[in-house]
């Protein structure tokens, strides 16, 4: 595996972001002696909170106080002066990826700010660890979502809930945005691999699961977009600061698809989900950050007892012309924590003033602290807000046995498109060529939300083992020769082509063309498809993609075998093993596989959902090698 740094956190920065202010007086930094109704005294108000219920706590808070309560900042839009002062009720994202050492400093340096603060309230740091915990260096990063709905293992999902859990918990990150329960319709959706494919009953079978790992692991889980968010129509995407093409678009639905899509939502809460998150996508037109009608449906016809937060900065794309109706409205259809990464200060006291003027009511407020504080208080945090008393199954990111885990899932999340002339496995003796721009590289194989939001800034990425780095590293077990240089290609008996799609998130992902080799392909594909074909070698082609990209008809043809790998993640040796034998494919389409951009939304497709080849009867696999550690 490589774990060559891709980056260095500058000092500076990291200083920047978890110091206090050295000018903070004497008096600021004094510990206030806390004494309850029965004369116990507390050096924390906290610790006389731990023992009285979230509604005893909100009746000892101040307006101000629930306010911030319910807003959430970016981690580099405050400091933890900003947080001793205010107390707010969560902090989100990252500036870079850090290790877990660099990451429990920065979230204690904040709680240890908020604990002192006169509300006393201990905060939560919120993250999309959406695939793993993939903004901490040499963390395990696991197949995206849509890989996982091609493996379709129950026990796998909960296995990677429980992995994240514990991973998550080495840095103090104690509340997780995933699992994202969309349904995806249209694959020219930039957010298509963050979903399980388009079969519901798959979807919820699989994200209650994860759910479930979540919060037995120790975290706490949101269910993400409420709702509808990969139901949008083509053409309405969001036209705000950036004009998207489907991103955050218009789900026209019937009341009978809308039951069906609630009921994802209804398992989840049934599973325990602690938090949802809405969309920013609108409904029959209605923008679901304002749509008290189904928002509402959560907590009075569903059981929903947790909070709800708001999608980043989504508040102020609602149809209200002021900023500060925005909230209200926002607010008053049943969001209790707006995720207002650069207003969180202008949200708050828009809150406390409409609280004043009546435009919201203070049961409201207190409804929105109540369940905030609810779900503090059960994830330990009111009795452990340091994290000092925390237990996890490894001591670091990154542990063979959790490797092991995502390993197995990669060998279950490929599919098999065909496989002519039986090329595959391949065989003990056979000299095979590597090449393709996703043949090394990690930032291709992770995708998107992998150190960085858009993916990796390079494609050397720490803790990843790449196709090629497996296939050359494991070489001698599997009685294979590789050959990575052109000028002896033709020496090879069989040419393994690796191609994909960019790394991208959300709107970044939309695309007008969704060919492999067109506007999101990787730079190179066009080439090397050239180049094998010219080789006139048997060819196995791997396509490394977040979504079933068109294909050109010639090339597939020309393809003696090929195989979705979707977005693997750091274990490529789970590839290697399935091509070189030890493993047979078991994974099946999550969602249908178009030919041309006329057959979305039809029901023609080039390979329907729940294809997928084997090897046949009469397979054996071959021994695996022992997984090699750098």
């Amino acid at each position: 595996m490589k774990r060559t740094l891709a980056f260095i956190l500058s000092l500076s920065m990291l200083t920047a972001l978890t110091a206090c202010s050295d000018n903070s007086s004497d008096d600021e930094n004094a510990t206030e002696i806390i004494t309850d109704a029965n004369g116990n005294e507390y050096d924390y108000r906290y610790q006389m909170y731990a023992s009285m219920s979230p509604e005893e706590i909100v009746a000892e808070m101040t307006l101000e106080q629930k306010a911030a309560q319910m807003v959430q900042p970016v981690v580099y839009n405050i400091t933890e002066k900003n947080m001793k002062k205010n107390d707010y009720g969560s902090i989100l994202s990252t500036t870079e990826c850090i290790g877990a050492a660099e990451w429990r400093e920065t979230v204690d340096g904040f709680q240890k700010a908020a604990i002192k603060s006169k509300s006393g309230i201990p905060y939560i740091y919120g993250q999309d660890d959406v695939h793993g915990v993939n903004y901490c260096m040499n963390a395990v990063i696991f197949p995206h979502n849509i890989g996982q709905g091609a493996a379709n293992d129950e026990e796998l999902a909960y296995q990677v809930g429980l992995i994240t859990a514990d991973e998550a918990k080495l840095c103090h990150m104690l509340w997780n945005f995933s699992p994202c329960v969309a349904q995806s319709v249209d694959p020219r959706w930039g957010r298509t691999y963050e979903s399980y494919g388009s079969d519901l009953e798959t979807i919820t079978k699989l994200s209650t699961a994860y759910t479930k790992g979540l919060i037995d692991g120790g975290l706490v889980a949101c269910t993400k977009h409420f709702f509808a968010d990969g139901n949008v129509v083509y053409g309405t995407g969001e036209q705000s600061d950036v004009n998207m093409l489907i991103d955050r678009g218009d789900a026209q639905l019937s009341d009978s698809e809308i039951d069906a899509l609630m009921k994802v939502y209804q398992a989840q809460i049934d599973a325990g989900v602690q938090t949802i998150m809405i969309s920013h996508s609108s409904l029959n037109g209605v923008k679901m950050h304002e749509n008290a009608e189904y928002i509402m449906k959560l907590k009075n016809e569903m059981g929903f007892e947790g909070f709800i937060v708001s999608d980043w900065g989504a508040v102020g794309n609602t149809s209200a012309p002021s900023y500060a109706e925005q909230v209200i409205n926002s607010v008053n259809a049943g969001i209790d924590m707006l995720m207002e990464t650069d207003r969180f200060d202008e949200a708050q006291g828009i809150i406390m003033d409409a609280v004043d003027s009546g435009d919201i009511a203070e049961e409201r407020v207190n409804d929105a602290v109540t369940r905030i504080i609810k779900v503090k208080k059960d994830a330990g945090l009111f009795d452990d807000p340091l994290c000092e008393n925390i237990t996890t199954k490894q001591s670091d990111t990154g542990s063979p046995e959790y490797r092991a885990v995502a390993e197995q899932l990669v060998e279950e999340s490929l599919v098999l498109l065909k496989n002519k002339n039986k090329v595959l496995p391949f065989k003990e003796g056979t000299k095979i060529y590597v090449t393709g721009p996703a043949a090394d590289n990690g930032q291709a194989q992770c995708g998107g939300w992998t150190m960085l939001w858009n993916g990796a800034p390079t494609e050397d990425v720490p803790g990843v083992t790449t196709i090629l780095e497996a296939f050359e590293k494991y070489a001698d077990d599997y009685g294979i020769e590789v050959i990575t240089d052109n000028k002896k290609a033709s020496d090879a008996d069989a040419v393994l082509l690796c191609v994909g799609e960019q790394a991208y998130a959300e709107w970044n992902g939309d695309t007008e063309d969704l060919e492999l080799c067109g506007s999101l392909g990787l730079e190179g594909n066009a080439k090397a498809i050239k180049e094998a074909k010219e080789l006139g070698k048997p060819t196995v082609t791997c396509i490394v993609a977040g979504r079933n990209v068109i294909l050109d008809e010639k090339n597939y043809t020309d393809w003696d075998s090929v195989v979705m790998c979707y977005l693997p993640g750091s274990e490529g040796k789970g590839i290697s093993d399935v091509l070189c034998g030890c493993a047979d494919f078991t994974g099946k389409l999550p969602s249908d596989w178009y030919g041309s951009l006329e057959q979305i939304g039809t029901d023609k497709c080039f390979l329907k959902r729940g294809h997928g080849e084997s090897y046949g009867a009469g397979f054996k696999p071959r021994m695996e090698p022992e997984t090699q550690t750098d």
